[in-house]
């Protein structure tokens, strides 16, 4: 249950401290006064001149760019107030060694706080448990205090907190004790990302997908940036002569849109389109050349007609010039409607398959969601003589299974780390966390720890794995989630 608190006043702090706080990229702030654990307040955006020195003179160079933007935005009339926070523990610095590691945890120069120390006798650092306000409350601007009164009483709970327990655990020890952070590079990285995520999607995506990893954010995993596959949502409708896709059309040109947009699907799904050969009247509609060679014809309208597997026979005889290689080629008609008697005769004696424009939607959207899942070797093998729409959706389910799989082992191992606080798991405590969640399906230690393999590969790094001398003294570790499609 999130419990309730009534806050009444806002500590104030630089503008860019704040930022730097409600975007996880620390946990410290530099009070004035001695703040008592357990205390809560807004906290209130000022722009305070830290000792008359300058922001380039204050700030490390990766936060620069961050806090002029903060302090750009500063109004001279009113401020937002963004965030409350909750003291969990107020020290006292004053030995200069100690300053070099908290400035590399920190945004603050290690030059900046040494001359704050010359001009006080101790620096308070406090750590703050920060949470999200439902909504900004804008209040006129105060003359400059330690505390600032609220203009009016603020009800809230901790059900928004920009870093979860455990991640603000971890973050704690590292300042507690001082130690460096492990991936500087990253936040160098990060910070550089900053202004191109404005313009680049994929920068986005990658900024956000490092601020979880270094423990800045506590967000849902990003999904991946996709590029527009809008067309995707017009397979089935161009099969199927859509009326709203089809104004103003030949027969020609809507079989045209349709061949276009089945080309673009197997050439998405991994096939190699031979583009040499495009169809069109007399011609063969589809030829891949690999993984394996596959000919195809496409229908659009209400129906296939009758035909259509003898026209493939003859088209991809003459394509191919050879009945061997025909024969051993995978066959496939694609179009709309339930299949005569008479064509399906005909697609099992030759061995084709016959597949509607839904079933190939659904296939390419499966691919867009959760990129390179679909097999095609492994695909072929349900591309049955004659109706093979059901066949294939059993592929596209045990893929969808074998992915929700994979996102309950890692669930598991998170939630191991996160109980335990242990950094690295072993096999037998994630299959321990395994078996007691709701899991789709149990697996024993040996699969579960293949599958943590395949999740620790450099080409999908959803878990990292520090290597032991058997499998059993493997040791795992959680890295980014596998969002699974809604």
């Amino acid at each position: 249950m999130n419990q309730s608190i009534l806050l009444q006043t806002a500590l104030a702090l630089p503008v860019p401290d704040i930022e730097a706080l409600i975007q996880g990229r620390m946990i410290a702030a530099m009070p004035r006064m001695f703040l008592n654990p357990g205390r809560t307040f807004a906290l209130y955006p000022a722009n305070l001149s830290v000792d008359l020195l300058s922001g380039d003179q204050y700030y490390r160079s990766h936060f620069l760019p961050v806090a002029q933007k903060a302090l750009a935005q500063l109004n001279s009339d009113k401020v937002s107030i963004k965030a409350w926070a909750k003291c969990e523990l107020c020290q006292m610095v004053n030995e200069p060694e100690s300053l070099e590691a908290l400035s590399r945890l920190t945004i603050w120069k290690t030059e900046a706080l040494q001359q704050i120390l010359q001009q006080r006798p101790f620096i308070f650092v406090a750590y703050l448990r920060v949470y999200l306000l439902p909504q900004p409350l804008e209040m006129p601007v105060h003359p400059s205090g330690n505390f600032v009164p609220l203009p009016k009483s603020l009800n809230v709970t901790d059900s928004t907190p920009v870093l979860s327990e455990s991640i603000f655990a971890k973050r704690r020890q590292k300042l507690e004790k001082l130690e460096p952070p492990e991936h500087p590079e990253l936040e160098e990285l990060q910070s550089a990302l900053v202004h191109l995520s404005t313009t680049n999607p994929k920068a986005k995506q990658l900024e956000a997908e490092i601020k979880m990893f270094l423990g800045w954010s506590s967000d849902k995993p990003v999904k991946p940036i996709k590029r527009d596959l809008a067309w995707i949502k017009t397979i089935a409708a161009l099969g199927n002569r859509a009326k709203e896709l089809d104004t103003n059309k030949s027969n020609y040109e809507a079989g045209t849109d349709f061949e276009i947009v089945v080309r673009d699907s197997l050439e998405f799904l991994g096939f190699t389109i031979d583009y040499a050969h495009k169809g069109g009247a007399g011609g063969l509609d589809l030829l891949c050349s690999k993984p394996y060679p596959l000919v195809g014809e496409c229908k659009a309208g209400k129906k296939i007609p009758n035909d259509t597997a003898v026209q493939l026979l003859n088209l991809g005889t003459l394509r191919l010039q050879d009945k061997e290689t025909l024969a051993k080629a995978t066959k496939l008609i694609i179009g709309p409607g339930v299949p005569t008697t008479q064509l399906m005769d005909a697609a099992k004696l030759h061995g084709m398959a016959i597949m509607n424009p839904e079933t190939l939607e659904k296939l390419v959207k499966l691919q867009s969601n959760y990129p390179n899942s679909v097999d095609l070797f492994k695909l072929k093998e349900y591309l049955k003589p004659g109706q093979s729409d059901d066949e294939v959706a059993k592929y596209i389910e045990q893929v969808e299974q074998e992915i929700k799989v994979r996102s309950d082992v890692l669930h598991s191992l998170k939630k191991y780390q996160e109980k335990s606080g242990f950094e690295r798991a072993s096999v037998e405590a994630v299959s321990g966390a395994y078996s007691m969640s709701n899991a789709l399906r149990p697996l024993s230690p040996k699969d579960l720890h293949e599958i943590l393999v395949e999740l620790s590969s450099p080409l999908t790094n959803y878990v990292g794995r520090i290597k032991g001398e058997n499998w059993q003294s493997d040791r795992f570790y959680f890295l980014r989630d596998l969002p699974l499609d809604d």
